[in-house]
C-alpha cells in the first residue's frame, strides 16, 4: 500500500511500506498520479519476485516474509531512577519555558484593564491562573491570588460575570494526584533505598555462607581435548589410569567377576613428570563428570570451611555418579597429623579428617573415584595412604630414552622443523629431563628460531635450547685473554680424559661460554639409561672430573679456583664408594648414617654415623687413595695427548663451542 502526503510547494513525500521514502517534484496532481501508478507496479513486481524466490529456496519462509525478532531489555531500576529525576527536574524545565514565554504573560492590572475595555473575548479560569482570549485571537495569561474569585475581580472594574464569556476548569483531580504523589513519592524513594540496602546485606550474607561450598571445576564430557594419546614417557602409570577409566565405562564387566572399583589413585613423583597432564587425560577419556580442585583451595582463614568444602565436593560428585574427583597437590591438606604444636582444631587436620571419612567411612562411596597428585608423598598421613582410600599408588619417574623420544614427538606437533632433525641425538642429550623440561626446551628452540628470523627450527636451535634449560642462558662476560685460555684448557682437559677412558660415555658438547655459575661446561650425557654403576666407571668419572685441574697444572704450571666444584663432586663420589657402596679395601661395609624409608620416600628411622676414630682414619685414607689414583690417571692422559689438548683448546678459543662431531674430528672417534 502507498500513502501520499502533500507537502507545501511543489514537493510531495511518497511513503511506501515497509519503510521507503521518496522525494519527487511535481507540477500538478496528474504527475503525482502517474508516479503513484508506477510505484504500485514496481511494488507488485517485487512481491511476485520474492514469492518466486521463496518457493525456490525456502530461505525466507512462507510468502517470502522475513521474520524479525525485537528483544527489549527493561531495567526497572533505571526506569525508576529516570522517573524520579524527571519529577525532580520537571518544575525547573517548565519554569524555563515560562520565562521564555514572558511576552504572553500579563500583570493582573493590565488584564483587568483589557477586560474593562472589552478587548477580551473569553476567560478560562484554571485555579489561580487566568487564560485570556482576545478579540484579535491572541491568548495571554495572568495570575491572580488564590483567595480572589473571578466575580470579585470583575466587581472591582464594575463588570458583571454575565457581561463576559468565561469558563472554570475543574482541577480537583490533578490536585488530588499531586497531593497523593507528594505523599507516595518519598515513601517510594525511601523504600527503594531500603530494598537496595537489604539486598546488599543478603548478598553479603550469602557470600559468607558460600565459604563452605566447594570451588571444584567441573569438566563435562567432550570438553577436554587432552587424551592418553597426548601423554608419553609414563606408560606404567598410564596403564593404571586406563583401567580406572574402563572401570567407570564398563562397571558390569568387573562386578560380574566380583571386582570393585578402586576408590582412589595417588600419583606421586618429581615435578614436571606429567601428573596433572595424566589427570587431564583421564578427564578427556572418562566420559563421566570430572571435578578438579587444588589442595590449597580447601583452606580458608575460618576453621571448618575446608571440611565443609570437602562434604560439598563429595556430595556434588555422588549426585552425578559415576564421577571422578581430582585433587592436585594433596600434600597441602593431607600432611601427617600430630606434627608441630597445633592442636586438634587445626584447619588442615579437620579437612583431612573429612576426606578420610568421605573416602572410606560408613557411607558407601563406590561410584566416585578420587585421583590425587603430589610430589611430596613422604609428607602424607598414613591413614590416607592405606588400601580402601588410595588403593593404588602410582610412582612416576623421569622418562627413559624411549619415553623422551615419544615426548619429543608429541610436543613437536604444531612447530615447524627443518628436514633431517636427529631426534635420537636430542633424546640422548636430554637425559634427566622431565616432560615439562622437554616441552620448555622445544618452546625455547622455537623462540630462538623466530628471534633469528628463521622459517623453521634447526638442530642447533634445539641443542642450544637444551643447554639453556639445563645450565641456564648464556652470559657474554668480558674476560681477559688469559682467563679465556685457562677456561679453554680446563674444559679441554675434561674432554680429553673422558674421551680416552674406555668406560666413559662420549663427549657431547664443550663450551667456554659462561652459563649460570660456571665459566664453561663439558656435557657427557649417558649413551644409554643405566640402573647400575660399576667401580671402574666411577673411578673413571672421578678422573674425568679432575682432568681440568690436571690440564691447568700441565699447561700453566699453576692451580686455579675454577676446579673447586670438580674437586667437591669427585670427593663426594669417592666418599660414597668407601662409606656407602663398599668399593674399597675396607670391604663391603656401610660406614655412613643408618636410615630407612618407605616407598613414598618417608624416613622410617635415622641414626647418625657411629664410626670410631681409628675407622674414620682408614676411611679418610681410602678416600685420599682413590682421589690420588684418579688424579694421576688424569695427568697421565693429559700429558699423553697434549697435542690434541692444544688443538681442542685452540678451537675453543676460536669458536667457543664444540659439538661431538667437531671434537671427534680433532681427537678421533671413540
Amino acid at each position: 500500500m502507498i500513502n501520499y502526503y502533500p507537502v507545501s510547494g511543489y514537493w510531495c513525500l511518497i511513503y511506501m511500506l515497509p519503510i521507503k521514502f521518496k522525494l519527487v517534484k511535481v507540477k500538478d496532481i496528474k504527475d503525482l498520479e502517474k508516479i503513484a501508478k508506477q510505484d504500485q507496479k514496481e511494488e507488485k513486481k517485487q512481491k511476485n519476485g520474492s514469492k518466486t524466490a521463496s518457493g525456490k529456496n525456502g530461505k525466507n519462509g512462507k510468502n517470502g516474509k522475513r521474520k524479525v525478532e525485537l528483544k527489549v531489555k527493561i531495567n526497572l531500576w533505571r526506569i525508576m531512577i529516570a522517573f524520579m529525576l524527571f519529577l525532580f527536574f520537571a518544575p525547573f524545565i517548565l519554569s524555563i519555558f515560562e520565562i521564555t514565554n514572558t511576552n504572553q504573560k500579563l500583570d493582573i492590572s493590565q488584564a483587568l484593564a483589557d477586560i474593562k475595555d472589552e478587548k477580551v473575548k473569553e476567560i478560562i479560569v484554571q485555579d489561580s491562573k487566568l487564560v485570556l482570549t482576545y478579540n484579535n485571537g491572541d491568548i495571554k495569561t495572568t495570575t491572580k491570588e488564590s483567595s480572589d474569585s473571578l466575580s470579585d475581580l470583575l466587581d472591582k472594574i464594575d463588570k458583571q460575570p454575565s457581561d463576559i464569556k468565561y469558563s472554570v476548569v475543574d482541577q480537583s483531580l490533578s490536585k488530588a494526584f499531586g497531593e497523593i504523589l507528594g505523599i507516595l513519592l518519598p515513601v517510594i524513594i525511601f523504600g527503594a533505598i531500603f530494598f537496595a540496602v537489604l539486598r546488599a546485606q543478603n548478598r553479603s550474607a550469602q557470600d559468607i555462607f558460600s565459604f563452605g561450598r566447594s570451588k571444584a571445576k567441573l569438566f563435562a564430557k567432550g570438553k577436554q581435548d587432552v587424551t592418553f594419546a597426548d601423554v608419553a614417557g609414563v606408560d606404567d602409570a598410564k596403564k593404571e589410569l586406563v583401567e580406572i577409566v574402563d572401570f567407570l565405562k564398563n562397571p558390569a564387566k568387573y562386578r560380574k567377576i566380583g571386582a570393585r572399583t578402586p576408590k582412589g589413585v595417588l600419583l606421586f613423583g618429581p615435578a614436571g613428570v606429567g601428573k596433572t597432564l595424566l589427570a587431564r587425560a583421564v578427564a578427556g577419556e572418562a566420559g563421566v563428570p570430572f571435578f578438579s580442585m587444588a589442595g590449597s583451595e580447601f583452606m580458608e582463614m575460618l576453621v571448618g570451611v575446608g571440611a565443609s568444602r570437602v562434604r560439598d565436593l563429595f556430595a556434588t560428585a555422588k549426585a552425578q555418579a559415576p564421577s571422578i574427583i581430582f585433587i592436585d597437590e594433596i600434600d597441602a591438606i593431607g600432611r601427617q597429623r600430630g606434627r608441630g604444636l597445633v592442636g586438634g582444631h587445626d584447619e588442615r587436620e579437620q579437612t583431612l579428617n573429612q576426606i578420610l571419612v568421605e573416602m572410606d567411612g560408613f557411607t558407601p562411596n563406590d561410584n566416585v573415584v578420587v585421583v590425587a597428585a603430589t610430589n611430596r608423598g613422604d609428607l602424607l598421613d598414613p591413614a590416607l595412604l592405606r588400601p580402601g582410600r588410595f588403593d593404588r599408588r602410582v610412582m612416576l619417574d623421569m622418562p627413559d630414552k624411549d619415553g623422551r623420544t615419544a615426548i619429543l614427538k608429541i610436543h613437536a606437533k604444531g612447530k615447524i622443523f627443518v628436514n633431517g632433525i636427529n631426534w635420537e641425538k636430542i633424546s640422548d642429550s636430554t637425559v634427566g629431563f622431565s616432560g615439562a623440561d622437554i616441552e620448555n626446551m622445544l618452546n625455547e628452540a622455537a623462540i630462538l628460531a623466530a628471534r633469528d628470523n628463521k622459517e623453521a627450527i634447526e638442530q642447533k636451535d634445539v641443542e642450544e635450547a637444551a643447554t639453556k634449560v639445563k645450565l641456564g642462558p648464556a652470559k657474554r662476560r668480558l674476560q681477559r685473554e688469559e682467563d679465556k685460555k685457562i677456561t679453554a684448557y680446563h674444559e679441554a682437559g675434561h674432554a680429553i680424559v673422558t674421551h680416552f677412558q674406555s668406560h666413559m660415555d662420549p663427549v657431547q658438547r664443550i663450551s667456554i661460554v659462561a652459563r649460570g655459575m660456571s665459566l664453561g661446561h663439558t656435557l657427557i650425557p649417558p649413551a644409554a639409561d643405566r640402573t647400575h654403576e660399576t667401580k671402574s666407571r666411577i673411578k673413571e668419572q672421578i678422573a674425568a672430573m679432575l682432568g681440568g685441574r690436571a690440564a691447568e697444572e700441565l699447561i700453566f704450571n699453576e692451580m686455579t679456583s675454577g676446579a673447586s666444584n670438580d674437586i667437591e663432586q669427585a670427593t663426594r663420589l669417592a666418599r660414597a664408594m668407601v662409606v656407602e657402596f663398599g668399593m674399597s679395601t675396607l670391604g663391603p661395609i656401610n660406614l655412613g648414617p643408618q636410615y630407612d624409608a618407605d616407598e613414598m620416600g618417608k624416613a622410617m628411622y635415622y641414626e647418625p654415623a657411629n664410626v670410631s676414630p681409628a675407622m674414620q682414619e682408614k676411611v679418610d685414607a681410602e678416600i685420599k687413595n682413590i682421589m690420588d689414583t684418579a688424579y694421576k690417571e688424569a695427568v697421565l692422559l693429559v700429558k699423553k695427548n697434549k697435542v690434541k689438548l692444544d688443538k681442542v683448546a685452540e678451537e675453543l678459543l676460536r669458536t667457543e663451542t664444540l659439538d661431538r662431531d667437531q671434537f671427534e674430528k680433532i681427537v678421533g672417534k671413540k
